[in-house]
């Protein structure tokens, strides 16, 4: 795992990086037919045909790996046969085939490879890649994939190179520290991948032209001050401004430090610490 940095022979590749695919076992391998299937696309539209996600539209057809989030095939030991490149999501993902011969994708963390063995279970070891519940988890371990309500699969710490801590059980309740600083109380029976998701050098790849976002399906983003008043708060003005207020979305909702959880939803009581306010780098409370 690591980057490689291409030779500035033209401008676009002045600077730029990608991925030296290092950990994937084969990169002539197609996927796992049985385990894809079409993804659709929205250009970030509603079933109305309105923009609900802006700046989003067009890039290179994908086929969409069914990941099994919620780990539910307990006792039965899997043996990981290849670790493959996944275009829906940042991370790597590891093919897993198990003794009664069924394959399943899972999430791939540091350090497993091809030929590394997982289990799922209450009562299995907290070795790298196994799933358990945090009630068996030792406190201090590095855990990902983390499920909300027990059964309904990960929600939680998915992204390349993030990890999650647990802190401590009480009861019938856990902490876990997350990626942004949060401290959140979640029920003990609720499951947990041990270790940290992988390619962690993802966040300081430089894409180097404008055409490889637009490869991932990412148009153009043209900032509010630019634009006239009517398109968005910030814009307008004689000559060039820096908007001359806080700054916000086209909306006129806060960018920067601004509250942006819905007051009154029931899991803010599972909320022990918020997260750490990007702007300042302090603690929310």
């Amino acid at each position: 795992m690591g980057i490689r940095f291409y030779k500035p022979v033209t401008p676009g590749r002045r600077g730029a990086s990608v991925s030296d695919f290092a950990e994937i076992t084969d990169r002539k391998k197609r996927p796992e037919k049985a385990l894809t299937k079409r993804a659709k696309k929205t250009g970030g539209r509603n079933n109305q045909g309105k923009i609900t996600s802006r700046h989003r539209g067009g890039g290179h057809k994908r086929l969409y790996r069914i990941i099994d989030f919620k780990r539910s095939k307990d006792d039965v030991v899997g043996t990981v046969t290849h670790i493959e490149y996944d275009p829906n999501r940042t991370c790597r993902i590891a093919l897993v085939e198990y003794a009664d011969g069924e394959k399943r994708y899972i999430l791939a963390p540091e350090g497993l490879a091809a030929g590394a063995k997982v289990v799922s279970g209450e009562s299995v070891e907290p070795n790298l890649g196994n799933c358990m519940p945090l009630s068996a988890i030792p406190p201090g371990t590095d855990i990902h994939n983390v499920e909300m309500q027990p059964g309904r699969g990960g929600q939680l710490v998915r992204s390349a190179g993030v990890r999650a801590v647990l802190n401590a059980r009480e009861g019938r309740w856990a902490q876990v520290t997350l990626p942004s600083g949060e401290v959140r109380r979640l029920p003990s029976s609720c499951r947990a991948t041990i270790g940290i998701i992988g390619n962690g050098e993802h966040s300081s790849i430089v894409y180097g032209k404008a055409g490889r976002m637009r490869w991932l399906g990412r148009r153009p983003h043209v900032r509010g001050t630019v634009m006239n008043p009517v398109a968005h708060p910030m814009g307008g003005g004689e000559g060039r401004n820096s908007g001359g207020r806080h700054p916000c979305s086209p909306t006129g909702k806060l960018a920067k430090g601004g509250r942006t959880r819905v007051k009154g939803k029931a899991s803010s009581k599972a909320i022990i610490r918020r997260r750490r306010s990007r702007r300042y780098g302090e603690v929310k409370v």
